[in-house]
């Protein structure tokens, strides 16, 4: 038996630049962090003793002789991609809802490629390999739309610029934070699930469109990512300099396109500014999920008062990708 342990992300700054149509005239760049909440996945053979071949167990569970009638999308692409004619059986289970902007396809894809891998007994693939895989998955053939940040982030781990190239290739850089500084940023970091989940491919798709349109905004979120490295890496700033450039980037992003946020968002988000956030943003392509607020350890008990009963979660940067364990 395989266990994948594959991390959730959040991204600061950039979305919107590494959507193809946009990266491939003008580069693309964000800022993101892989976090301490997981999308866990089990997969093993299965002896062909029974009336079907192999089970996925997901909010559903299948029983199928053949993986091309699997009716989740991602274990169908992936089974069929890479011509795997053995019984599994895949058990899926997520920290955090799924669809709500933290990356959790990207991460499902990415952990059952590196279960799989794991499973015929390969080399593990380099993480920009690993990558560059989940996005053939995701674009190519599943035919999503969206940025490509998602499976580079997830697949490298820690906290990153990434840069993207006008020909699709990428490059990842840590960023050199002094663990005091990491943990200071970690301290003002908090989630609010907003209570909604949506499938983000129909934001992006809205997103994609308006890009011709929106290429001032474009051009400022990918100044943003490189004024908040610079800011993170000089412990001479402040930190709360963050916490106001994630509130310009998605005042910002909000004028891509009209289903990015709604009323309920805005909301939300004014409610946690008047409470004492310094800023914050949506994560993922629109329309629901998780709101990220940058608060000050002191007013954080106020914010939780001025949200409830939406719950706050706490943030954790997670420095790796995809782990994979042999349970005994």
């Amino acid at each position: 038996m395989i266990l994948t342990r594959t991390p959730f992300r959040v991204s600061f700054f950039g979305g919107g630049t590494d959507y193809a149509p946009w990266f491939a005239r003008h580069g693309g760049a964000v800022l993101a962090a892989t976090i301490r909440s997981y999308c866990n996945i089990t997969c093993r053979e299965l002896a062909p003793l029974q009336e079907f071949r192999s089970r996925i167990v997901w909010s559903r569970i299948e029983l199928v002789r053949e993986h091309h009638e699997v009716k989740h999308p991602v274990v169908r692409a992936v089974l069929v991609h890479r011509a795997v004619t053995r019984g599994l059986e895949i058990h899926h289970d997520g920290e955090l809802p799924a669809r709500s902007g933290l990356g959790t396809s990207s991460a499902f894809t990415l952990g059952l490629l590196r279960a799989l891998e794991a499973l015929a007994g390969e080399a593990p693939a380099s993480p920009s390999s690993l990558a560059s895989e989940a996005i053939h998955v995701e674009r190519h053939l599943l035919g999503e739309h969206g940025g490509i940040q998602d499976p580079i982030q997830i697949a490298h781990g820690g906290l990153n610029r990434i840069c993207i190239e006008r020909d699709g290739r990428f490059t990842v850089d840590p960023l050199p934070l002094a663990p005091a500084r990491r943990r200071a940023l970690e301290a003002r970091l908090v989630l609010c699930f907003i209570g909604s989940t949506r499938h983000s491919s129909a934001a992006a798709r809205e997103t994609e469109a308006a890009i011709p349109e929106r290429e001032p905004e474009l051009h400022r979120l990918r100044e943003l990512v490189d004024e908040a490295v610079a800011l993170l890496c000089d412990e001479r700033q402040e930190l709360d300099a963050f916490g106001e450039l994630l509130d310009e980037g998605w005042r910002v992003k909000r004028r891509l396109a009209a289903s990015i946020s709604s009323a309920a968002i805005d909301e939300t988000y004014a409610l946690g500014r008047n409470a004492g956030a310094v800023g914050g943003k949506l994560l993922g392509a629109g329309g629901g999920g998780f709101l990220l607020f940058y608060v000050r350890p002191e007013e954080r008990e106020k914010l939780a008062r001025a949200l409830a009963p939406l719950p706050l979660l706490p943030l954790a940067f997670d420095a790796a990708g995809p782990r994979v364990f042999r349970p005994d």
